[in-house]
């Protein structure tokens, strides 16, 4: 499988981010909403499989949008950037949304009507063509998620669960928070009772004619759940590596570790996990293998040390490169809430007992936003321009 539409490479996400910054003010606030079609001219950044795994940073993102536009500008762009960050944030304050995301999955049998929904054969225009479009190139503009999600949930009456695993299956930047709470959202889960219909003449408007679909739901009745827990506290990790040589593993969740850990880090060796079983499908495994390959590369140049490509994330393959290289500890980027998660925390304890110090680090970034992001958008929104000035790009 070839991904053209998507260099698996940070300096092609370089390259995007260079070629959309100027049209990231005006331009994009006023046609980031247009879907106009595969292979045309978008006025959205098409940079989120880059930001999805880290091969670009969000501060570097937001920062060259900076250097070219004022804020007031360039405020939509930046409040997308943050949409994906309080996504994060508040999945990272709330796990069990996700856990319970895994078992009303799980515990559903995939009908006839979903599979049909699936191939694209349910006869609604724009839907069709949307899942189809899914499937074989792993993107779908923004807008379309939405278009999509609202006439799967309430159009098709078709459970959301199995909507949101449908996406992760197939989408390159598949990430358990901005995809699980997005439909949320769209179902009226994530803000209690607001929901998003999609409606024909938005659809036509925004599509440029292409689609204007008929039959649609009239009305979008919110869908409702248990209540959830209260939001947990969150974690107190280091946002620098020890000073102690260590080996350095870099996961999916974060290909950029040369912006974490600066040039006097003392990394022995470096592990880059391409595990696919932290993946969900082959559009995103493709692109992450490949990318691992582009941060091996970058590892060995900026840090001086050999750097391999693991298909495991387990404890024996790091053990047995940090005896080989003489050290007791390792340093990763925090991962939030997933499969990659969950596997870092099961290798933390399995490496305690080979007396192998896990270290996971947390980018500023994170640790900057993240506690702004226990209830709604707006908390966090008020917080951009003062932690952006922190940040020294506001």
């Amino acid at each position: 499988m070839t991904l053209p539409a998507f260099p698996p490479t940070r300096a092609a996400a370089l390259n995007r981010l260079e070629a959309f910054v100027p049209g990231a003010g005006p331009r994009y606030a006023a046609a980031r909403n247009t879907d106009p079609g595969l292979g045309r001219e978008s006025a959205v950044s098409r940079l989120s499989p880059y930001l999805r795994y880290r091969l670009v940073t969000e501060a570097e993102v937001v920062g060259a949008v900076l250097a070219q536009h004022t804020f007031a500008a360039a405020e939509k762009f930046v409040q997308e950037v943050l949409w994906r960050t309080y996504w994060k944030g508040w999945l990272e304050l709330h796990p069990t949304v996700w856990s319970r995301f895994l078992s009303e999955r799980d515990a559903l049998k995939r009908s006839g009507d979903v599979a049909a929904a699936e191939r694209g054969e349910t006869g609604i225009e724009g839907f069709d063509d949307w899942a189809r479009e899914l499937v074989e190139t792993g993107y779908l503009h923004n807008h379309a998620r939405m278009w999509f999600a609202s006439i799967w949930i309430f159009t098709l009456r078709l459970p959301w669960t199995l909507g949101a695993d449908f996406f992760l299956r197939h989408l390159i930047d598949a990430d358990p928070a901005s995809n699980t709470l997005s439909w949320r959202w769209v179902a009226g889960l994530q803000t209690v009772g607001k929901t998003y219909l999609a409606t024909r003449d938005n659809i036509a408007r925004c599509t440029e004619g292409r689609f204007a679909p008929r039959g649609l739901a009239t009305q979008a009745t919110a869908l409702t759940e248990a209540p959830l827990p209260p939001a947990r506290p969150l974690a107190l990790l280091p946002t620098q590596a020890l000073a102690a040589p260590a080996i350095l593993l870099a996961t999916p969740e974060d290909l950029h570790p040369e912006s974490l850990f600066d040039g006097q880090n003392r990394f022995a060796g470096a592990i880059v996990a391409a595990n696919p079983d932290l993946l969900w499908g082959n559009h995103a495994r493709t692109f992450v293998h490949a990318a691992a390959a582009d941060t091996a590369t970058r590892i060995e140049r900026q840090f001086g040390c050999p750097a391999r490509i693991s298909a495991k994330l387990d404890a024996a393959s790091v053990v047995a490169a940090a005896r080989q290289a003489g050290v007791a500890h390792v340093a990763t980027a925090a991962a939030p809430v997933g499969p990659v998660a969950d596997s870092l925390a099961q290798l933390k304890s399995d490496l305690a007992k080979e007396g192998i110090a896990l270290a996971n680090v947390r980018r500023r970034w994170d640790g900057a936003f993240w506690p702004h992001a226990t209830r709604g958008f707006f908390a966090l929104k008020k917080q951009i321009p003062v932690q952006l000035r922190e940040f020294g790009v506001a």
